[in-house]
């Protein structure tokens, strides 16, 4: 199943995509899709509603955050050996990970802020995991059957935040709006093998990423396994894994980064896609995070 939220903001409805690639409204048969709905015991029995009875929502929608209430978000960096390559960095014998403030998140298409002082603001496409069931020192083994569903994801980051103002990644990671997050959640069974999705990132209609999750250095069911031994997963929580090589700060001869006006285009095979427009930080512009 494709699931979604949308509408608009802070009053999005469950919707589902069918056969035929409409929007369904889900709303006669859960009253969102939010956390405690995509645990596995609850989420399962959304695969007995005949989708063909739903309601089809004409017109183009907004498409939010598509599961309310996420509790926590974590990133597992330098996930690819060609991106952290490009980054100067040694490939990590054990996963990274750090954490995204939960007020990044966004919606698939909604407009990305600069935030004041920024001079390095720069992209990353990843595949995102929503979590269906708690992770405690699982074993990869069983770490698959954990997912609800996958998603896609945009880790915006402000690499000077990030790196030149201390050694605190999530200076950099957590600003507002920027974790856009959808329009999906895919569960695993319309997915497949989650590791052989190709991925890319467009700014202004120039490619700048293509990959393959094929080559991720730690797997998802690793990913997902290492975590759960230093912090407890649950559901709805979002966990990102990684970006290919191509983001701004590695581009030769000079790095690259986003400014006012510049246009992203992102997308994983089956998880669909987002496009976002980079905004000034204004006190007007702050109804976007509202």
């Amino acid at each position: 199943m494709k699931l979604c939220r949308f509408g608009q903001k802070n009053s999005e409805k469950p919707g589902v995509i069918d056969a035929q690639g409409r929007l369904r409204d889900l709303s006669s048969v859960i009253p969102d899709l939010n956390a405690d709905q995509v645990r596995l015991s609850k989420l399962n029995s959304l695969h007995d509603v005949d989708i063909s009875s739903l309601p089809i929502v004409e017109g183009e929608q907004r498409f939010g955050v598509p599961v309310a209430g996420i509790g926590k978000i974590i990133a597992v960096g330098l996930n690819y050996a060609d991106h952290a390559a490009e980054s100067n960095l040694p490939v990590p014998s054990e996963p990274i990970f750090f954490t995204k403030a939960i007020t990044s998140l966004n919606g698939a298409n909604d407009a990305v802020m600069k935030p004041r002082d920024a001079t390095k603001m720069d992209w990353e496409v990843e595949l995102g995991i929503i979590i269906g069931k708690t992770c405690r020192y699982v074993d990869e083994a069983n770490a698959l059957s954990h997912i609800a569903g996958y998603t896609l994801v945009n880790d915006i980051s402000e690499r000077g935040f990030q790196k030149e103002r201390g050694t605190q990644w999530v200076k950099g990671k957590g600003c507002d709006t920027f974790c856009p997050v959808g329009p999906y959640l895919v569960t695993p069974d319309e997915v497949g093998d989650v590791q052989a999705l190709d991925m890319f990132l467009n700014v202004n209609g120039q490619r700048m990423q293509t990959g393959n999750t094929k080559t991720m250095i730690f797997n998802v069911a690793q990913c997902i396994s290492y975590i759960s031994r230093f912090i407890t997963l649950q559901p709805g929580d979002l966990v990102i894994t990684g970006t290919p090589p191509g983001v701004g700060e590695g581009k030769k001869p000079e790095a690259i980064y986003l400014n006012v006006g510049d246009e992203i285009h992102l997308g994983v095979t089956k998880l669909g896609e987002q496009r976002q427009t980079v905004v000034a930080f204004s006190l007007a512009n702050q109804e976007i995070i509202e």
